[in-house]
């Protein structure tokens, strides 16, 4: 109800300030004066890029921090970052960057190689309780050091030989390295800033403040009023700051797609996060300029956790995966616009596409369910799933709730939640059944099958299997990709055998995108770089 009446504000206000003056919309003033206004889903949960693991934040994190490298958005090639040039030795095990001249943070302190030794030593902190903290287990000794098997970070494959030099040296040759440098895992934050305001490994400090903010991208934060706005402008000692053309970018928390598709058709908006499904085939017969869609490299799931009944059954859980008719989802209710999922992996990831399914098969999910000792149903405790306040998450659970029901006689409720109160749940296994997603943060299979090792940060299942960890351990040191892939591949199958998971679909974006926008890329990860973007009218 508080979200919804600081939604009803923020409309409110925003509509008032169009209807005085010379009547611009709020995007044409916008164009104008290079302010763009975009729709961010929900309220962030935090923007240190170490404890935070959602959409919504990284969104946020990509304007406010900046890696060794990033990606160019129309090709995803890597290119330079913090690091102007690096080289790799021979074996792939060493990585060796040299950091700019004019690296700078964004109180105008040089920026060096030790800087990056000293983020990376707060994000392996037992105490800080990452949840990305596997993305750096590929460095050497890494994960040693985090388990506290050794005591020392010196020990650890990361060294700053001076000021401008950054060594790394990794556990494996890993193909995907360069890409992972580009994720919030592996931006580098001001331990001196972090310090002033909490010891280095508290997760909520103040330190992410506007008043307090230090970072390394190209903008900062201007202003953050939960619930309204999050506002950036240009931070003027990034190294690449003439690149920067936009003077603000103003982010909305918009949870109701049809407040968001309402704020953009009102001029309010330049970009939406997404597209309520009942409007996207309205948009296509009218061939709008403004209706965008991509594939994207993200699956659409339920978790389950298995450590309370009856999901603790894996009966059980084949019993409701078998049941989901994921094709009528995609027909009847995603209307076409998201692939039907059999897997965790989305197809062709590098040429990696999953081999075990699991498919709809409802005779088999009776008979499961019968020898769990629930024979049509009956017997069995009421299951609750939950979701995150939005009109599709809701329209997909109702699909789901009404399947298992007719095809297993089960009553479903359903609960949705404020994003904050949805994740805490999950972190705490409180809950049966949940939707999530998972977005690749590298074009490799890998980013979305480590997601369910054993204590995985988000693995929030409760769910372990020791074959499993020795698979994915395995595949980091495999000698080619097809010795990677068919371990990946053996990996996949157990988690399709034992499903703490059921995958609902593929994603492809769907967004509403002002022909004001230039700069903007489409591309399989949603990689949108806000340096790159400015706004140039396309009316006459």
């Amino acid at each position: 109800m508080k979200q919804s009446v600081r939604l009803f504000v923020v409309c409110v206000c925003l509509l008032l300030f169009v209807s005085c003056g010379d009547r611009k919309r709020l995007v044409d003033i916008g164009t104008e004066q290079q302010i763009m206004h975009i729709s961010n889903a929900t309220e962030p949960s935090g923007v240190d890029p170490h404890t935070t693991t959602g959409m919504p934040e990284y969104r946020l994190q990509m304007a406010l921090f900046e890696g060794l490298v990033a990606k160019h958005p129309e090709t995803l090639e890597i290119v330079p970052g913090v690091s102007d040039y690096w080289r790799i030795s021979d074996d792939g095990l060493i990585y060796t960057f040299h950091i700019r001249e004019n690296a700078k943070w964004s109180n105008g302190k040089k920026l060096i190689a030790n800087d990056f030794a000293k983020s990376w030593h707060r994000a392996l902190m037992p105490g800080l309780a990452n949840e990305y903290v596997e993305s750096l287990f590929v460095i050497k000794n890494a994960e040693k050091f985090f388990r506290q098997e050794l005591k020392s970070f010196s020990d650890v494959g990361v060294k700053a030989l001076d000021d401008n030099t950054l060594q790394i040296e990794l556990e494996n040759p890993t193909p995907y390295f360069l890409q992972l440098l580009d994720h919030h895992s592996m931006f580098p934050v001001d331990t001196d800033t972090i310090r002033k305001f909490a010891p280095i490994d508290e997760r909520d400090s103040t330190w992410t403040r506007p008043e307090n903010f230090v970072g390394n991208g190209p903008f900062v934060i201007h202003e953050w009023t939960p619930g309204k706005v999050f506002s950036v402008t240009p931070n003027p000692y990034y190294w690449d700051a003439k690149m920067v053309k936009l003077k603000e970018i103003r982010f909305y928390p918009v949870e109701q797609l049809l407040a968001e598709e309402r704020m953009f058709k009102a001029g309010q908006l330049h970009k939406t996060e997404w597209m309520p499904i009942a409007k996207i085939e309205k948009y296509k017969k009218a061939s709008d300029p403004e209706y965008v869609t991509f594939p994207y490299l993200a699956t659409y799931f339920y978790i389950l956790n298995v450590t309370k009944p009856p999901t603790n059954d894996v009966r059980v859980r084949k019993a409701l995966a078998y049941a989901v008719d994921r094709e009528s989802i995609a027909k009847n209710v995603t209307k076409g616009q998201q692939l039907p999922a059999y897997s965790l992996t989305p197809p062709d990831v590098l040429g990696y596409t999953a081999k075990a399914k699991m498919t709809y098969d409802l005779e088999m999910a009776r008979k499961l369910l019968a020898e769990a000792g629930y024979p049509n149903g009956e017997g069995m405790p009421p299951i609750e799933l939950i979701y995150n306040t939005s009109e599709d998450h809701q329209k997909i659970a109702q699909a789901v709730q009404q399947m298992w029901k007719k095809n297993l006689n089960l009553n479903v409720t359903l609960q949705n939640q404020e994003w904050k109160v949805f994740l805490d749940n999950q972190k705490l296994l409180n809950y049966q059944v949940a939707r999530m997603a998972w977005v690749g943060d590298y074009v490799d299979p890998n980013t979305f099958l480590e997601v369910f090792i054993t204590d995985g940060g988000n693995n929030r299942t409760g769910w372990s299997n020791k074959k499993y960890d020795q698979l994915i351990r395995a595949a980091t040191s495999a000698k080619n990709r097809d010795e990677r892939y068919d371990l990946l591949q053996q990996a996949e199958q157990i988690l399709v055998d034992e499903v703490p998971f059921i995958p609902i679909y593929n994603y492809s974006t769907n967004n509403l995108l002002s022909t004001d926008v230039k700069g903007y890329y489409m591309n399989i990860m949603d990689y949108h770089p806000y340096k790159y973007i400015y706004l140039e009218s396309s009316k006459k």
